[in-house]
């Protein structure tokens, strides 16, 4: 499973990249807007970090402007992913880039039909809503099983399925479990992954214990 990091905070990108964990990032308009700085620079500064496909989020909502803006973004960076939302013009959309090569990204998915859709017009992701389906009393994992099984039965679907809206790490076990090729982790939720008591407790007996040998490795 490759793991992208859900943020536009740039240090907060850096510091999990040094870590080896990265694969890619995903942006939307609302992570830019906590940023407090401009879009493009932002991609653009993301995108020399990060190797991987960074998802850029159009603002547009129709299918002219959806071009025109994924035009100038896909300009920024060899990486930059155009990020489109999951509606008629956006399947359109989507299509245009799929055609001349460029990563997409259809987002907002909350139905497999959806995501046969996003397959049929090509898209590169799609990134379905676990977590904010989760809040409305339906279960997110579901639809990844659902969403994985279909693309399973039609080897021409390319499609990767991106896990998006994560808010645990549970989230990120059952799909790996399930088969999603992608999951998009806040980083509070991808530091959770590595905690666990008995690691703790574990190391911490064997600093005590080492340190009553009075050793160093020099």
């Amino acid at each position: 499973m490759k793991f992208f990091i859900d943020s536009a905070d740039v240090n907060e990108i850096k510091e999990l990249a040094s870590y080896g964990l990265l694969d890619g990032v995903t942006t939307n308009p609302s992570l830019i807007a906590k940023s407090g700085r401009d879009f493009k620079e932002v991609i653009a500064e993301i995108c020399q970090i990060v190797e991987g496909p960074v998802s850029a989020e159009v603002a547009a909502t129709d299918y002219e402007n959806m071009v025109r803006e994924g035009e100038i973004l896909s300009q920024i960076a060899k990486n930059v992913c155009i990020k489109l939302p999951l509606t008629l013009d956006g399947l359109k959309a989507c299509k245009y880039f799929s055609n001349k090569g460029v990563q997409t990204n259809l987002t907002l998915c909350f139905s497999s039909g959806q995501a046969i859709l996003a397959a049929k017009a090509g898209a590169t992701f799609v990134s379905p809503f676990v977590g904010r389906l989760d809040d409305i009393d339906f279960d997110g994992l579901s639809l990844i099983e659902e969403i994985c099984e279909i693309y399973g039965n039609y080897p021409e679907f390319r499609t990767e399925v991106l896990v998006a809206s994560i808010r645990n790490p549970l989230h990120i076990t059952q799909s790996a479990r399930i088969g999603a090729d992608v999951a998009t982790i806040p980083a509070k939720v991808l530091k959770q992954l590595v905690s666990h008591p008995l690691t703790d407790r574990g190391l911490e007996n064997f600093s005590k214990d080492w340190a009553a040998t009075g050793q160093k490795i020099n």
